[in-house]
């Protein structure tokens, strides 16, 4: 008897690994695209505010704006014992920025700072570990200047202005513990859940502990924690400065800082309108005129937000593009 070999077909063609990367190199740019005209009426009214503002408080906002990445970049390397290089990190953190205004408030930056770790040779439970103690860091330092101002200021803002109304106020609270008594449970009746959750929380002790070791990163960690807020209060307070808030600028820094932290569980892109109404309610409940108010956010949301988006999104494609995330 003869073989008869029968004709294959074509193995399946994937795409090569160099064009993939390119194609996630302008996935940021059309995310930016698709922002931008979702909010094109936002963009118009901000820049025209910005017209016919003082351009010397403008400069020192958008200074403060700068500087917030370079506090992120303390605050990760205080995150981590392995030495990152400088200038992949802050470039990281400036990319980080924008991919936090894509997706879902925390995902962008969490998902391009694990990418940057893992690159750099940081092993990913505790690369994850690094990222779980920079947010509880740069949240307990947001809260303790937030506690600060409050103690020293306790009149700066009308306090029921800002807390829900009988109806809502019921709701939110029903809503928080039905989500912890579903996390509970899960904890409780899923083994693997259980384990992995315990494997974490000792990786993220342990991590924290050889942290705290090392003073210049505790330093690092702890400094850039509580500068990040600082600086990102001190560019609205600049904002309000240029188009003339009538409200005093620590009462504008502790708006700023309350409004924040009443969004933080708002899972919006980057905060994008949550962000907004919360620092008109904020500004207001300081003292400041509504359509003063509305004006400082939508200017201080241009230079913080939209300005940076483009070079951001560029330098996420280009750092992917370089492998360095």
């Amino acid at each position: 008897m003869t073989a008869v070999e029968l004709p294959q077909g074509r193995p399946p063609q994937r795409l090569p690994v160099r064009r993939i990367r390119q194609i996630l190199c302008l996935v940021p740019l059309l995310l930016v695209t698709v922002v931008a005209v979702q909010h094109r009426s936002v963009l118009v009214e901000g820049f025209g505010h910005l017209r016919h503002a003082e351009w010397p408080w403008l400069l020192a906002a958008v200074g403060a704006t700068c500087l917030t990445w370079v506090a992120a970049s303390f605050t990760r390397q205080g995150a981590v014992m392995q030495r990152l290089p400088r200038r992949r990190l802050l470039a990281t953190q400036f990319a980080a920025g924008a991919a936090n205004h894509l997706l879902p408030t925390g995902l962008g930056a969490g998902a391009v700072n694990l990418r940057f770790m893992t690159v750099c040779g940081v092993p990913l439970a505790r690369s994850s570990a690094a990222l779980a103690l920079y947010l509880l860091a740069e949240s307990i330092g947001r809260l303790a200047l937030l506690a600060a101002l409050f103690v020293a200021f306790p009149n700066a803002l009308r306090i029921g202005t800002l807390l829900p109304d009988e109806s809502a106020g019921p709701l939110l609270l029903g809503g928080l513990g039905a989500v912890l008594v579903v996390a509970v449970a899960v904890l409780v009746c899923v083994r693997r859940v259980r384990t992995a959750v315990g494997s974490f929380l000792r990786t993220a002790l342990g991590e924290a502990r050889s942290v705290h070791t090392r003073p210049s990163r505790a330093l690092a960690l702890w400094g850039g924690s509580l500068a990040f807020p600082a600086l990102q209060a001190a560019g609205l307070t600049a904002v309000g400065q240029a188009l003339g808030l009538p409200v005093p600028p620590v009462h504008m820094a502790l708006a700023y800082l309350a409004a924040t932290c009443a969004v933080a569980l708002v899972p919006t892109p980057g905060g994008v309108g949550s962000v907004e109404a919360a620092l008109v309610v904020a500004l207001v409940a300081a003292g400041g005129p509504v359509a003063v108010a509305t004006a400082v956010v939508l200017a201080y949301r241009i230079i913080t937000v939209w300005v940076p988006l483009v070079p951001g999104a560029l330098t996420l494609g280009a750092l992917v593009r370089l492998k360095v995330i």
